[in-house]
């Protein structure tokens, strides 16, 4: 990977401590590599090695074979990973992180996860003199690169503050939202809002078409009024153009909405209209865009 996945920023000046990041995906890689910018020792573990022996060619610091001997000595554990297996997998058992952290430590989880996981992992760590906090992340890609995502954080408040100094090399918000669970109740909640976005500008850019506008302009004008959104701003011009090679893949908001659903069925919450989305994207994926971006919702209405 070249030196581009992560973009050039200024670090507030943070004492330098001993850090692990587990998972080095289009997330994890760059946000591992700001930490080492920011000047901290930095241990990583990757499932596939040739990954993390790449971040360590990069951005100097130390690759592990497995997860505890990554955690080995660490203040702060990051993970950034797929569901909530690949978290267990990385978390629990001989070689897992917990087997490894030295009491005290404070294990800070980025995947986009259950609720349900994180409180469980939250016990656990407390039970073995350890910390445990759920913190998923909004931006994509590009604001890992940029080290501008917003991570929303659930768990105990001491922990929270020993993570957020560190946690804002990669981050412009780090925000502690409740106790364990809420960061990844808040991640479902931002997943619901972008689920109903993303539709109604695919109906709206596709409706503008047939009507025969001038797409690039009517985004134009409407993004300075109360249509304006973070998705109109990036994604409506690339929606009109048919791009969808890029961004945040509809096989990760499927699990996603998977996650929000069944917390909708504990908690007796209706989204009809994200359970409809839902399925808007099971269509794309059938189409095979497994991998494309979300705003490729707009395939179905054309």
């Amino acid at each position: 990977m070249s030196t581009s996945s992560v973009n050039p920023r200024s670090y507030d000046a943070v004492p330098s401590q001993k850090v692990a990041f587990l998972g080095l995906g289009v997330m994890g890689f760059p946000m591992a590599g700001h930490l080492a910018r920011a000047g901290h020792q930095v241990t990583v573990y990757n499932r596939t090695a040739p990954k993390a022996q790449a971040w360590v060619a990069e951005f100097g610091g130390t690759a592990a074979a497995t997860p505890r001997e990554a955690v080995q000595g660490a203040d702060l554990v990051f993970c950034c990973v797929g569901n909530d297996d690949d978290l267990r997998s990385v978390v629990l058992g001989e070689n897992g992180a917990l087997a490894g952290m030295k009491p005290g430590a404070v294990f800070v989880d980025h995947t986009t996860a259950s609720a349900q996981v994180a409180r469980e992992l939250f016990a656990l760590a407390k039970s073995k003199g350890l910390h445990f906090v759920d913190a998923p992340v909004s931006g994509g890609q590009a604001g890992a690169q940029n080290g501008m995502l917003t991570v929303m954080c659930g768990g105990e408040s001491a922990a929270f503050e020993r993570a957020r100094p560190v946690g804002l090399a990669f981050a412009k918000a780090f925000t502690l939202m409740g106790d364990s669970g809420a960061g990844q109740l808040t991640k479902m909640v931002n997943q619901i809002c972008i689920a109903g976005l993303v539709q109604g500008l695919s109906e709206a850019v596709a409706f503008g078409q047939k009507a025969g506008l001038n797409m690039e302009q009517v985004l134009d004008v409407i993004g300075k009024g109360a249509a304006q959104s973070w998705q109109l701003d990036n994604r409506g011009k690339t929606m009109a153009a048919d791009q969808f090679n890029f961004g945040f893949a509809v096989d990760w908001m499927r699990k996603d909405l998977g996650l929000v659903m069944d917390e909708a069925k504990r908690n007796g919450a209706r989204l009809p209209v994200t359970a409809l989305v839902d399925q808007f994207y099971a269509d794309v994926q059938a189409m095979g865009g497994q991998r494309w971006d979300t705003s490729s919702l707009i395939k179905r209405l054309r």
